[in-house]
C-alpha cells in the first residue's frame, strides 16, 4: 500500500528549500499540505499553503543572508536587521515564522529555529511547540551530521511514547496510541479553542496511520510492554498501570513536563523533591490526568506568545489574512461535524 503523501514529491519541496539559505542542521516539510488529512480532497491538499521548518546554528548569520535573497518575506522588522529579527524569534517557542510568502507558484509558510533551542525542546519539552510537530509525520528534507540533534529526536519520539503510555487505559488500539500522541502538542493550546477544526487530530492520524507506524515502529518493537506485530499492523498492549510501572514512566518523562507536575501537586510552602512528589502522582488514581494537565501547562503559554509574535513577524495585514484562513477551516470542520 503507498503511504498517502500528497503526490507533491520531495523535488519539489527541495526547489522550495534552495531559494533559502543552505546552513541547515535540519529542515523538514509539514502540515495538510504534504501529508493528507481526513475531509480534504487531493486537489485541496495540492492548493494548501506548505509549512517548513529550518533548523540553524547561527540565527543572526541565517536571517543576514535570508534578508538579502528574500527581504521581501520579511514584516516591518527588516528594517531593524537581524540581530532584532533573532531576539524576536527567541520570544515564545524560540521560532520565528514568514507566512504567507508566494514561492514556486504556491504559498508557503516557515519557520526557523536555533538548532541548540530545537535540541532543547526535544530533550526537555520546554515548549513542545517544534517538538510536537515532530511527534507526528513530517518530511525531512535535510539534515546534517549532528549526533546530539538525531539522538535528541528520538528522545521525543520515545518521550510520547512514554507520555501517551500514562494518559491512556491498560489495553488500547494502535490508533488509540497515534491519536494520544498526536494530541500532545495540542493540550492546552488556546488556537483550538478558537482557529483550528475541532476534528484536528483525527483528521491527522486516519489517513496517515502507515506514517506513524514508520515513525515509531522501531520504538514500540523495542518496548516490553508492547507486542507489536508491524507485518500484521497490530498493536497488542498491556501497560504496567501499578504505582511501580507508572512512577517508572514517570521517571522517564522530559524535566519540563516533571516540573509542570510538581508544581500542580506539591502545595505552596512545602519543598519536597521531584522524586517524592511523582511518587505520590503514580500512586493517584487519576495519575493520567495530571500527566495532561502537566503538559497543557507547557503548551498554553508558547502557544500565546508565538500567536502573539504573528502580529510582528507577519505584520498586520497577513496576520488578519492568516487569522481568517484558520477559521474558515474550522468553520468548515464543524460543520462537516453537524451535517
Amino acid at each position: 500500500m503507498a503511504l498517502p503523501v500528497l503526490s507533491s514529491s520531495a523535488v519539489k519541496f527541495r526547489r522550495v528549500l534552495a531559494h533559502f539559505p543552505q546552513e541547515l542542521s535540519l529542515a523538514f516539510a509539514y502540515g495538510s499540505g504534504v501529508f493528507r488529512q481526513a475531509g480534504a480532497s487531493a486537489e485541496q491538499g495540492e492548493t494548501n499553503m506548505l509549512d517548513f521548518v529550518f533548523a540553524v546554528d547561527d540565527a543572526v548569520t541565517w536571517h543576514m543572508t535570508n534578508l538579502s535573497k528574500n527581504r521581501s518575506h520579511y514584516s516591518f522588522l527588516k528594517f531593524f536587521g537581524p540581530k532584532k529579527i533573532s531576539t524576536v524569534q527567541r520570544y515564545g517557542a524560540g521560532i520565528y515564522y514568514n507566512t504567507l510568502v508566494p514561492c514556486n507558484d504556491r504559498m508557503i509558510k516557515y519557520g526557523v529555529i536555533s538548532t541548540d533551542a530545537l535540541i532543547e525542546d526535544l530533550l526537555h519539552w520546554k515548549t513542545l511547540y517544534v517538538a510536537g510537530r515532530l511527534q507526528k509525520p513530517v518530511k525531512i528534507l535535510a539534515q546534517n551530521e549532528n549526533s546530539r540533534l538525531q539522538a535528541a529526536l528520538v528522545s521525543n519520539l520515545k518521550s510520547a511514547v512514554t507520555a501517551a503510555f500514562l494518559m491512556l487505559p491498560e489495553s488500547f488500539s494502535e490508533e488509540d496510541l497515534y491519536m494520544q500522541i498526536a494530541a500532545l502538542s495540542y493540550s492546552g493550546d488556546f488556537r483550538m479553542i478558537i482557529g483550528e477544526d475541532k476534528s484536528k487530530v483525527q483528521n491527522i492520524v486516519k489517513p496517515n496511520v502507515a506514517h506513524f507506524q514508520k515513525l515509531y515502529s522501531t520504538i514500540l518493537q523495542d518496548c516490553p510492554q508492547v507486542v507489536y506485530k508491524h507485518h500484521l499492523g497490530r498493536l497488542e498492549a498491556s501497560i504496567d498501570k501499578s504505582p511501580e510501572g507508572q512512577f517508572t514512566q514517570l521517571m522517564a518523562l522530559p524535566k519540563t513536563l516533571q516540573q509542570k507536575i510538581t508544581a500542580l501537586v506539591n502545595p505552596p510552602g512545602k519543598n519536597r523533591d521531584v522524586e517524592e512528589i511523582l511518587l505520590q502522582v503514580a500512586h493517584d488514581p487519576d495519575c493520567g490526568f495530571v500527566v495532561h494537565q502537566g503538559i497543557s501547562g507547557i503548551v498554553r503559554p508558547s502557544s500565546i506568545v508565538q500567536s502573539a509574535k504573528t502580529i510582528l513577524t507577519a505584520g498586520a495585514k497577513k496576520s488578519v489574512t492568516y487569522s481568517l484562513r484558520k477559521l474558515y477551516k474550522m468553520t468548515k470542520g464543524g460543520l462537516k461535524k453537524t451535517s
